[in-house]
């Protein structure tokens, strides 16, 4: 007993350390967004890098959501004679929902994960040292674009995410279950409150888009100089941002109901 409350008390305080350390690195990232001089060159090439490069999966992921939402919609609403609503089933889920959650999942294994070996390597490579020795703050040339890519693409993913999964039911539902596309969109835009299903989807995946973008950058930049730290670096961001945002998003949906 004695050795499992020490042990407990052990992870106790290394994470309230890590937790710490993060807040102070969050607050040095902030810093270096708002310092000059602004580095457009290096901001544009981590949007494309992360952004552009992550529409492929993002569209071919929100086609198939949307269509078994549409498979499954139909199938439970025509039970209870609600097959018209197919349309706001569909679209509400994905604001509220699976939209934001699905695409910052999707940013992390892909954008979040290469973002943190990315900058694991400089660290293993002494690049980040090599930066220092020549009076560049690798936190403002390195760190904070790919933090400011991360945030900005987030919520554009989320959207378009959205948009290939309406249009995935709306495939499934006029197409194969034979429903009326009128019905499937008039329903979805009777349903559908700009401010509280809209705007909050869009500040729901901008918040994960803050967690994923802090948890890469920061695991990438505190990792050990070695290939197996750089790994492990790589595996801990892909489990801590993900429960990350899973619990984020019950706090956000309880605390505010977005």
């Amino acid at each position: 007993m004695p050795g499992l409350l020490g042990e407990l008390g052990f992870r106790c305080t290394r994470f309230l350390a890590d937790l710490g350390q993060l807040g102070v690195f969050s607050w040095a990232v902030a810093r270096a967004l708002l310092r000059p001089p602004p580095r457009i060159r290096e901001g544009l090439s981590e949007l494309y890098k992360q952004g552009v490069l992550s529409v492929s999966i993002i569209v071919v992921a929100g086609l198939a959501v949307g269509m078994v939402l549409g498979l499954q919609g139909y199938s439970i609403l025509s039970r209870f004679g609600a097959a018209d609503a197919l349309g706001s089933m569909v679209g509400l889920s994905l604001l509220r929902e699976l939209g934001p959650v699905l695409t910052a999942l999707l940013v992390t294994g892909r954008a979040g994960s290469a973002t943190t070996a990315e900058i694991g390597t400089m660290v293993a490579t002494e690049q980040l040292d090599g930066l220092r020795m020549m009076s560049v703050d690798p936190v403002h040339y390195v760190i904070a674009p790919r933090a400011l890519g991360l945030m900005a693409v987030m919520p554009l993913l989320s959207a378009l995410f959205i948009t290939c999964g309406i249009f995935g039911g709306w495939l499934v539902g006029t197409g194969l279950m034979g429903l009326d596309s009128g019905r499937y969109l008039s329903s979805l835009q009777a349903n559908t409150d700009f401010r509280d299903d809209v705007v909050g989807s869009f500040v729901k995946a901008a918040i994960f888009g803050v967690i994923v973008a802090l948890v890469s950058t920061w695991r990438g930049y505190r990792a050990e100089p070695t290939s197996a730290g750089v790994s492990a670096a790589t595996t801990s961001t892909v489990v801590s941002a993900s429960l990350s945002i899973l619990l984020g998003d019950y706090m956000i949906t309880a605390l505010w109901g977005l």
